[in-house]
């Protein structure tokens, strides 16, 4: 049987993952038919431009777009847009759909993405209350931007600062409130996170760490946000931005394993993002693996792990030999700062800080280490072209000595 005799391999969510996924898959020579089905009625984009160029007011949000469509014409493509999956029946190889339609399948990529956490709060729903997740809540941020209002981002991870700092760049006076001790804490630590406050500072923002928010203020639209105590912080415009979670719904009602919240959450796969059901895999933010290199699972919901596992998962669809083990990467833009970022700290793991280079330069490295002094993650800020090296430390699994990977002076290829 020839590839263009089988079923197709159909791909649920229109996204950057699956997009790599059918890239991947005509690039290893599958000649069969792919089907996408994805519930946004636009054509397959990119997250990182809409949180950075476009809120800044310097991009329209058609330079996420990853193709157009005659690239899927192209590549003989079939894109099911405005479409939503409800069902998977793994036993018939078949999806239902919204409309009515069933699809058979021979395999089947489950690349549904994540969504915002809402927060559940008096007034969560009066307008001006705005979550950044989607092109068309990018394009109604930036919009509202122009009018320079006074902003109150609720979270300072990274889709909070860079709300912030896109704000500030465009005039506004932002006041950002965050339950944790100081920003980034959960992913930085509150060393490095403090380094981020601080620059953030520097820049005109008004922190409110250990603080929470008790709710939104206004009737027609938002005027304030209530915080714990009582108190209200004016605001003409909110960012919330409280993280995501991973939409396993669809496969945990078909009985593929699911991990708990407790336990990280997301489509539970081996090395090769094959999941619990037989020729079903899974990619992008939903997706946790084993990881090879780090001996643990693992789930990533940054925009280079949606392009590697989207390929990754291509290629096991395709019968090639897969050990998935990408080491987790993310950049970030904020003002005039650049960072690269590449590892995993397991919840609730102790390490030590390292910084290589003086942070009030603009310029430096921090490095987390374990216990036994192997280098978990590292991150650059404004020292292009070393991700690389960061990157090596990582896999190597070596204990490094941390005088040396402190001092400038030796070279992080000779740590």
């Amino acid at each position: 049987m020839t590839d263009a005799d089988q079923r197709p391999i159909v791909i649920v969510g229109a996204s950057l993952a699956g997009e790599a996924a059918a890239r991947a898959l005509r690039k290893e020579g599958w000649s069969g038919g792919i089907v996408m089905i994805g519930s946004e009625n636009a054509l397959p984009y990119e997250r990182p431009p809409l949180s950075k160029g476009v809120l800044l007011g310097k991009d329209e949000t058609s330079v996420a777009q990853l193709h157009d469509q005659q690239w899927y014409d192209d590549n003989s493509i079939e894109l099911r847009l405005g479409k939503t999956v409800t069902g998977i029946d793994s036993a018939a190889h078949t999806v239902s759909v919204d409309d009515g339609s069933q699809v058979s399948y021979d395999k089947l990529l489950i690349a549904t993405g994540s969504r915002v956490r809402h927060l559940d709060v008096p007034g969560g729903d009066l307008p001006g209350v705005h979550y950044l997740r989607t092109a068309e809540e990018s394009q109604a941020l930036t919009d509202a931007y122009a009018a320079k209002p006074r902003v109150v981002v609720v979270g300072a991870g990274w889709i909070g600062l860079e709300a912030a700092s896109a704000a500030r760049e465009r005039g506004c006076e932002v006041t950002v409130v965050e339950p944790q001790s100081t920003a980034l804490a959960a992913v930085l630590g509150d060393e490095v996170g403090g380094l981020f406050a601080e620059f953030h500072r520097q820049h005109g923002v008004e922190f409110r760490f250990n603080t929470g928010v008790e709710g939104f203020e206004g009737t027609d639209k938002v005027t304030g946000v209530r915080v714990a105590g009582g108190e209200v912080i004016p605001a003409d415009l909110v960012v919330v931005g409280v993280g995501v979670q991973p939409n396993t719904e669809l496969a945990a009602d078909a009985g593929i394993e699911v991990a708990t919240r407790e336990n990280g959450s997301g489509i539970v796969t081996g090395p090769d993002l094959q999941t619990s059901a037989a020729d079903v895999y899974a990619a992008g933010d939903v997706v946790r693996w084993d990881h090879p290199l780090f001996g643990r699972s693992v789930r990533v919901e940054h925009w280079q792990n949606a392009k590697d596992t989207g390929k990754a998962a291509a290629k096991a669809m395709l019968g090639q030999d897969v050990a998935h083990d990408a080491i987790p990467y993310f950049f970030s833009d904020q003002y005039d700062l650049g960072l690269e970022y590449a590892g995993d700290i397991p919840r609730g793991t102790s390490y030590q800080v390292v910084l290589r280079g003086d942070p009030k330069s603009g310029a430096y490295f921090a490095f987390w280490l374990d216990d036994d002094r192997h280098v978990l993650a590292g991150m650059h800020v404004n020292n292009w072209d070393t991700i690389d090296a960061i990157q090596a430390l990582i896999r190597s699994g070596k204990q490094v000595d941390p005088a040396r990977l402190a001092d400038p002076s030796v070279e992080l290829s000779e740590v």
